[in-house]
């Protein structure tokens, strides 16, 4: 039976979404994966752009409300930034939170390609961080 995951940021934007996808294309075979926010927003396009680069399409996720899960229980409920683990210490139905800070791509400025290399940083930081946690041999 395959673990359940929840990956929870502030807008289900970017970090939860490349989380979600990243798992799921990794380890789809012993995890299922699921992302939400706090604060529901748009998918982002910068982060559609970066996951398609490495062979995972996103394009058809869109922006969740951690309230749609309440009434779900999971493995994992794991926080990928300050604002969420603050805004939801506690999940219900949660038997293990993990929490993993990373940089939050709405905020990245410059010229599409600057944005571009800083939205695959943290895809890169999320894989590794994922690998660590989620690998063969790990959880």
């Amino acid at each position: 039976m395959k673990k359940k995951v929840l990956f929870l940021c502030t807008h289900n934007s970017a970090r939860s979404q490349m989380a979600e996808g990243l798992l799921r294309a990794r380890y789809g075979d012993r995890y299922e994966s699921f992302s939400a926010g706090t604060e529901p927003g748009k998918l982002n396009p910068y982060v559609v752009r970066a996951m398609a680069e490495i062979g995972i399409d996103i394009s058809g996720h869109w922006s969740k409300s951690l309230n749609e899960f309440l009434r779900d229980e999971f493995d994992y409920v794991v926080t990928v930034c300050d604002s969420a683990k603050e805004g939801c210490p506690y999940f219900p139905g949660g038997k293990k939170l993990l929490h993993e800070s990373f940089p939050d791509p709405s905020g990245f400025t410059g010229t599409d390609e600057e944005i571009m290399a800083g939205v695959r940083t943290v895809r890169d930081q999320i894989q590794q961080w994922i690998t660590e946690t989620f690998g063969v041999g790990k959880q």
